[in-house]
C-alpha cells in the first residue's frame, strides 16, 4: 500500500432514516484513527467532511428513492474528492456514514481503473433498485447502481456508468438478501460467500478465495466494509444489524490477510452510528479493524 493515507469524511444519513449514522466519521477519529495509522508510519493528511445536503422532507412522486437529488449531489462531491486524493498520490481511506456513500467512493475511485476488482465485507448484498428495494433507502443500492443497474441519475455519477463489473465482485459475510438481490446475484454470477461458507469453510479459506478472485485480472481493489458486516454483539452501533455475523477475531484475520496480500488500492469503512452504540464500542472496532488493514501486528 501506499505510505501516503488520504482521509475523507463523508457525514452522509440520507441513504436510510436512522439518525446518527452521520456522525460515523466523527466517532472513528475520536477513537483514533490518524495516530493509530501515523503510529504504524504512515503518512496521513485528514481533509475533512465533505459537505452533506440537508434531507428532502417531502419524497419524490417519480421514484419512491428516498433523498434522491441529495444523495446524487453528495455522491458527487465525493467521487470529486476521491478522484483529487488518487491525483495527488494517496491510498483513499473514507469514513461514513451510511452505506449509499459508496455510489461516489467508487465513482471517484473507477475513474482511475479500467477492471477494479471489489470486496464487499457486509451483512447485505446491497443489490437492491428502486423496483426491487422493500423500502426505498439508498444504502441497500449501491453496489448495484455501480454495476449501472438502478436509477440513471445514479449510476451516471460523475458522467460516466457502470463503474465496476460483476466478475470481479466479491460479496463477504452475507446473511440477509431481498428476493430481487438474490435473482441478480445468480443472473449476473456474482461471488458470495456467505456466513454458511464462512462457518463451513472458515475465514482464512474464504479470504484466500476472496483476495485470489478479487485480484485476479483487476487493477486495482477497493474494500468496502459495512460495520455490520460483524455480528452485533461486536458492533451494536450499526443501522441494520443481524444476528449470526462475522467474529471480531475474524475480521481481524479478514483485515490481516488483506494486509499480506497488499492488493488493496483503496478502502471504505461505513454504518458506524454512535447513537445506537454503546461506548462508541462499534468506532473503536472499526479503528482496529484499520489498524489490522494496515500491517498493525503483536509482534
Amino acid at each position: 500500500m501506499k505510505k501516503k493515507i488520504g482521509i475523507l469524511g463523508v457525514p452522509m444519513d440520507l441513504g436510510q432514516m436512522r439518525r446518527g449514522v452521520d456522525m460515523g466519521p466523527s466517532a472513528m477519529r475520536y477513537a483514533g484513527i490518524l495516530e493509530r495509522l501515523e503510529n504504524l508510519g504512515y503518512d496521513v493528511e485528514d481533509r475533512g467532511d465533505i459537505e452533506i445536503p440537508q434531507r428532502e422532507k417531502v419524497a419524490s412522486k417519480e421514484t419512491n428513492l428516498k433523498n434522491l437529488k441529495g444523495v446524487i449531489e453528495a455522491s458527487t462531491r465525493l467521487s470529486d474528492g476521491v478522484h483529487q486524493l488518487i491525483e495527488d498520490d494517496h491510498f483513499p481511506l473514507i469514513l461514513g456514514g451510511d452505506h449509499s456513500m459508496a455510489i461516489g467512493s467508487l465513482a471517484g475511485i473507477a475513474r482511475h481503473h479500467d477492471n477494479l476488482g471489489v470486496i464487499w465485507y457486509d451483512a447485505h448484498g446491497d443489490l437492491n433498485t428502486g423496483d426491487t428495494s422493500p423500502s426505498g433507502n439508498i444504502h441497500g443500492m449501491p453496489l448495484a447502481i455501480s454495476l449501472g443497474i438502478g436509477d440513471e441519475q445514479l449510476t451516471q455519477i460523475s458522467g460516466y456508468g457502470p463503474k465496476i463489473k460483476p466478475e470481479n465482485i466479491v460479496i463477504i459475510g452475507a446473511r440477509s438478501l431481498d428476493e430481487g438481490e438474490r435473482e441478480l446475484i445468480r443472473e449476473k454470477g456474482i461471488k458470495v460467500f456467505t456466513m454458511h461458507e464462512i462457518d463451513k469453510m472458515g475465514m482464512t479459506k474464504v479470504m484466500q478465495e476472496a483476495i485470489e478472485y478479487a485480484s485476479n485480472g483487476t487493477d486495482g481493489v477497493h474494500l468496502s466494509l459495512d460495520l455490520d458486516g460483524l455480528d452485533p454483539a461486536e458492533a451494536p452501533g450499526v443501522g441494520t444489524p443481524v444476528l449470526g455475523g462475522i467474529s471480531y477475531r475474524e475480521s481481524h484475520l479478514a483485515m490481516e490477510m488483506l494486509a499480506e496480500a497488499d492488493i488493496l488500492t483503496s478502502a471504505e469503512f461505513v454504518e458506524v452510528n454512535p447513537i445506537l452504540d454503546d461506548k462508541n464500542k462499534t468506532a473503536t472496532v472499526a479503528v482496529g479493524l484499520v489498524g489490522s488493514l494496515f500491517g498493525e501486528k503483536l509482534i
